[in-house]
């Protein structure tokens, strides 16, 4: 993704003695999200997941789903070397690729997906690079295929709590282009781009889920 100057708790991760690093916001919420997956992921097939990050996450879902090849992504060189440093003993996931998923035309080259994930990203960019990602998306499912999009969001244009309000003004502060999306623009945008909503999940601390799938035409 465009790289930002962003707050300090927006994306925080600490460089360990192994190479890998960890974000506490991914320590957090791994079990809840393993959980998530289970319940919605198909059991088999192949994944991919979107700014990777530290590679916490996607190291934990390959453990969880076995019966999914992953494929991790990431835009910055030094989390790309984390994310292998969590997975070369992974037999199920696959190396990781560089992606700025922002970029429009992705989809001809990472494509038959049976299951996308993003975390904690959209706060993180503008509206535009959120339909794009959205759009890109859509056409990189195969029929059937699955999005799982996790993060903090508006509630009916509303923020919920007084942590999610100091959040968002942070972040407005920031880039007034970035912040919290509201939830019913996220399902219209799904609706515009062809995929079928299944279920909005209420998750730990305040996150949404947001389950969708594309149809088989």
């Amino acid at each position: 993704m465009i790289k930002r100057s962003l707050p300090s708790s927006a994306s925080v991760a600490n460089a360990s003695e192994d190479g890998k690093l960890v974000a506490p916001a991914a320590s957090r919420n791994t079990d809840a999200l393993c959980a998530l997956l289970q319940e919605w992921g198909p059991s088999r097939g192949q994944a991919l997941e979107i700014a990777s990050g530290t590679g916490q996450h996607v190291s934990a879902f390959a453990e969880v789903l076995p019966g999914l090849t992953w494929r991790p992504s990431e835009v910055d060189p030094e989390r790309r070397v984390s994310i292998d440093a969590y997975t070369r003993n992974s037999p199920n996931v696959a190396q990781v690729v560089q992606l700025d998923a922002a970029i429009s035309g992705w989809h001809r080259r990472i494509y038959g997906k049976d299951l996308i994930v993003l975390i904690n990203l959209i706060h993180l960019i503008s509206w535009q690079e959120t339909r794009t990602i959205v759009s890109e998306v859509a056409q990189s499912l195969s029929p059937k295929g699955r999005f799982i999009l996790y993060g903090p969001f508006k509630r009916s244009g509303q923020l919920t709590s007084d942590g999610d309000v100091r959040f968002h003004e942070a972040l407005f502060q920031q880039d007034p282009e970035i912040g919290y999306k509201n939830n019913g623009d996220i399902l219209n945008l799904f609706k515009n781009v062809g995929l079928h909503m299944l279920a909005t999940v209420e998750m730990p601390a305040n996150n949404l889920a947001f389950i969708a799938e594309r149809p088989v035409v």
